[in-house]
């Protein structure tokens, strides 16, 4: 276990008692939402009960840990209803690891339903008949496009006419990804009746360009919009025993600690300062062979980058961090 990067920063929570304590604790302002970093899981998190490790694939190993039963999945059931009480959003501009884009910033303009984009692979028949009713709203895309393009930042919408790629049946979707619908479903139900919109990261995976991404649209959070980024700050699918801690290796448990520890500093320049030094942390690259599950902490941290920083729960490989509180 780490130590916190500033001497005030509180216990880091990691039980189920301790997380609900920390959201009971952070302040109802519904006129300033903070922006969240938040572990949004896979699609074990919807595996079914009745399948044995057997049929769980590669990932069987991780299940207790990152399935329908573990941490995660009990965190988002608390986190959703915390975030529609505390908060009242009139709407979520969420990003996702599993959506970039080079050159410009996408922002979907599905209208009265978001379809889903199922877009993985070898998972058992029941994954591919998930349901979760969202809608977008075409003015609130259109506001995001404008403040990505008075950061200087090319944006444009994308409509349900335009595929974002195929599906894991290798049919050409468009729609709310996995790192969407997947935890949407435990925090808010089959369904949630404020607007949903989704924005692309970007496709370079800089740190200070996703950094800058999250910056961009800072004002929503005054305007009723709860921002979320979503990704899993350990993630390495060539070694499926990193992602539970039972079986990570030291240099797994070494970065989670660092990248826990930086997100909790208090100070907003320190902050900065430690979270984009992470990359050079040695346990960096055998944590995220390919960093697009972990640049969404700086969309977030952008997005919130003045003021405080609070770690919701601390779980391994899928914190929860509010900033700009």
């Amino acid at each position: 276990m780490g130590t916190n990067a500033s001497t005030e920063a509180p216990t880091l929570p990691r039980t189920r008692e301790e997380w609900r304590k920390a959201l009971d604790a952070l302040p109802a302002t519904p006129e300033r939402i903070p922006a969240f970093f938040f572990g949004h899981g896979s699609p074990l998190l919807n595996f079914p009960d009745d399948a044995d490790s057997r049929n769980a694939g590669r990932m069987g190993a991780a299940l207790g840990h990152a399935g329908p039963r573990g941490p995660l999945a009990q965190f988002l059931r608390d986190f959703g209803p915390a975030l529609l009480s505390k908060y009242k959003p009139k709407g979520i501009l969420v990003f996702s690891a599993h959506w970039e884009t080079l050159g410009e910033t996408v922002v979907t303009d599905y209208g009265d339903e978001n379809p889903l984009h199922m877009d993985y692979y070898g998972f058992q028949s029941e994954q591919y008949k998930m349901t979760f009713k969202s809608r977008g709203d075409s003015a609130r895309s259109q506001r995001a496009v404008q403040l990505f393009k008075e950061a200087g930042l090319l944006a444009r919408t994308s409509h349900t006419n335009e595929p974002r790629g195929m599906d894991g049946r290798g049919y050409p979707t468009a729609g709310l990804d996995h790192g969407v619908f997947v935890p949407f479903r435990f925090m808010f139900g089959n369904e949630i009746d404020i607007p949903v919109v989704e924005a692309s990261i970007d496709g370079t995976l800089s740190p200070e360009r996703n950094w800058a991404l999250g910056k961009a649209v800072t004002k929503l959070r005054e305007e009723g919009i709860l921002v979320l980024s979503g990704g899993l700050t350990v993630h390495n699918l060539g070694d499926l025993a990193s992602f539970t801690p039972a079986s990570a290796r030291p240099l797994h448990l070494s970065f989670n600690d660092a990248v826990t520890d930086a997100m909790a500093i208090r100070d907003p320049a320190k902050r900065k300062e430690a979270m984009m030094a992470l990359p050079r942390h040695p346990g960096f690259r055998a944590s995220q062979p390919r960093e697009d599950h972990f640049v969404p902490v700086y969309v977030a941290a952008g997005a919130g980058e003045e003021g405080d920083a609070r770690v919701i729960t601390a779980t391994y490989g899928c914190q929860t961090v509010a900033f700009g509180l």
